[in-house]
């Protein structure tokens, strides 16, 4: 059994497992980065980038096999035949939830995780997200507050990118931001309407993390966005953020990073004698060969399911209930945002105009319930997003001559929808929990996922529907349609909170540092770090804590302390 020797191990390859191996290696440490799945190297393993429609066999529609293959993750909405490469097979994944709870859990086991796969959404969380456990008396107190991690933010926008405008609302802080995607000119019309009949409300550009505008020597080895909107195959100009394209060749470029994929990590040792963690095993996707690996700092970073299930594992005579879990918290409060309700309608007008390319976003008009104080009878709040677009030609209509001509080249209508994202309360019975009757096929056991949203998400869901049909209203759409689907867990892909933060180690696994309380040595920065979560896309937030937490690690590496 070959064993090998780093200054630090870097778990997981994804949006945190990226940065923590930037941020390790560009500090001097020896890094290796260990990623369950295959390699996927940037601009060479996009196999369907730059295919047109008809060069897909199936025209980007899956043939009955491929759903048999992924019943889950065919239900994700950028699952296709052009994407499928980046989704794991549920055949050979498999995982459990009661009968009467259903979990969809989305996955992308390879290099990069699923940054290669996510909506790009970057939005900086505010002391509304911040202080909200406290306020409301629901979870523990956050151990960090908006400005402890603002310099953060800072930090990862200037180097992922991040297009955006400014616009001063205090629950959605402005950043580091390169020119916004231009609304088109229906949603510049609507949010007139909107803004002049609310005072309270705003509709701005998405903030995305995509390059509109790059500078000669800026974003190093990626360019603009083409507006091509085909992102989850891969970015050949690199101009959204992956760790494919930005993090992961940074580190690369130190010389300091050893990147091993095919990598299970099975355990993580823990010595009873100096309080640290050591290494850990890992099984080789491929041959099941098992190896050891051995280190002075690691950072969990697999993503909030699967580093909850490696932590359950590695267990000890100190912690028989999973490492560093004295406070029996671990595996507990697992959260995701709800969504599903949604609305649209037609716009009449600008029957002239019409827009180039195919924009990787939208709109959204930030949350604007319980901000400065409670006025509803639910608990948080939600956020809405959308968009303007124009039907697309239409060579199937009746006619003959002249006519048909005519309007065979015209467009169809406008129209303008809208989607909320709400927040989940953190409950204790929502939970992920280690299934010895299932093990799988590197024989070790599945998990089984029990989570469900409750009474306040569900009060909150009838004020989205409301909120929805008068904004659609207001903007003067006809034929509206409002529509509210049962919310599933983990539909949102933004699964966290399993291995939290907090101020006491009697209710908490982490500190402020996403550092364990009780070993000094092991770092947890992925979603399972989250003590709530709020009501935006939390990716950013995740890259900020990492940044910070591998600064704070390498500090104390280097002073001796742990």
């Amino acid at each position: 059994m070959a064993i090998n020797t780093f200054d630090a191990i870097v778990i997981g390859s994804g949006m945190t497992g990226g940065w923590a191996a930037k941020e390790l290696t560009e500090k001097g440490l020896k890094t290796l980065v260990l990623e369950r799945g295959r390699e996927v190297k940037h601009l060479e393993d996009y196999p369907t980038t730059n295919m047109a429609p008809w060069e897909f066999k199936y025209r980007k529609y899956d043939d009955p096999k491929t759903r048999k293959e992924y019943p889950i993750q065919s239900k994700k909405y950028n699952f296709s035949e052009a994407s499928k490469h980046f989704f794991v097979k549920d055949i050979d994944h498999p995982y459990s939830n009661p009968e009467d709870k259903p979990y969809l859990w989305f996955r992308g086991y390879q290099t990069g995780g699923k940054s290669l796969l996510w909506g790009r959404g970057s939005y900086r969380w505010s002391d509304v997200d911040f202080g909200a456990n406290k306020r409301d008396g629901v979870g523990v107190d956050w151990p960090i507050r908006y400005k402890d991690i603002a310099p953060w933010y800072d930090y990862v926008e200037k180097f992922i990118g991040v297009s955006g405008s400014k616009e001063g609302i205090y629950d959605f802080p402005d950043g580091q931001f390169l020119q916004p995607l231009e609304m088109n000119c229906t949603e510049k019309e609507i949010k007139k309407r909107i803004e002049s009949h609310y005072p309270d409300r705003k509709m701005i550009p998405n903030r995305v993390a995509h390059l509109t505008k790059v500078e000669p020597g800026q974003f190093k080895g990626r360019s603009q966005c083409q507006n091509r909107n085909l992102c989850h195959r891969g970015c050949p100009f690199g101009a959204y953020f992956s760790s494919n394209s930005s993090t992961l060749p940074a580190a690369h470029d130190t010389g300091n990073m050893t990147l091993r994929p095919h990598s299970i990590v099975e355990s993580i040792f823990y010595d009873k004698d100096t309080n640290k963690v050591s290494g850990v095993r890992v099984i080789d996707a491929v041959t099941k060969e098992e190896m050891e690996f051995k280190a002075k700092v690691i950072f969990l970073c697999a993503s909030t399911l699967p580093s909850t299930a490696l932590l359950m594992r590695s267990t000890s005579d100190r912690f028989p209930d999973g490492l560093g879990n004295s406070s029996g918290v671990l595996g507990h409060y697992l959260m995701d945002h709800h969504k599903n309700v949604s609305g649209s309608g037609h716009f009449e007008g600008f029957e002239d105009k019409t827009y180039r390319g195919f924009r990787p976003s939208g709109v959204t008009i930030p949350r604007f319930r319980n901000i400065h104080k409670q006025e509803t009878s639910y608990l948080r709040g939600f956020g809405i997003w959308g968009g303007a677009s124009r039907g697309g030609l239409n060579f199937n209509q009746a006619g003959i001559g002249k006519e048909l001509k005519e309007k065979i080249v015209q467009q169809g209508p406008w129209r303008f929808g809208l989607s909320a994202y709400g927040e989940c309360l953190p409950y204790h019975d929502n939970k992920v929990e280690l299934d010895y009757n299932n093990m799988d096929q590197w024989g070790l056991p599945t998990l089984r996922i029990t989570a469900e949203f409750k009474e306040n998400e569900f009060e909150m869901r009838k004020d989205m529907k409301a909120q929805i049909q008068e904004l659609l209203e207001v903007a003067g759409l006809k034929d509206i349609r409002v529509s509210d689907a049962t919310p599933i867990h983990g539909d949102a892909v933004h699964e966290m909170g399993t291995a939290r933060m907090g101020r006491d180690p009697k209710t908490s696994m982490l500190n402020g540092y996403n550092q364990s309380h009780d070993i000094p040595n092991l770092f947890v920065t992925d979603g399972s770090a989250m003590p709530s979560c709020g009501h935006k896309s939390p990716s950013l937030t995740y890259m900020a804590l990492t940044a910070r937490a591998c600064d704070y690690a390498v500090r104390k590496l280097k002073s001796g302390e742990i």
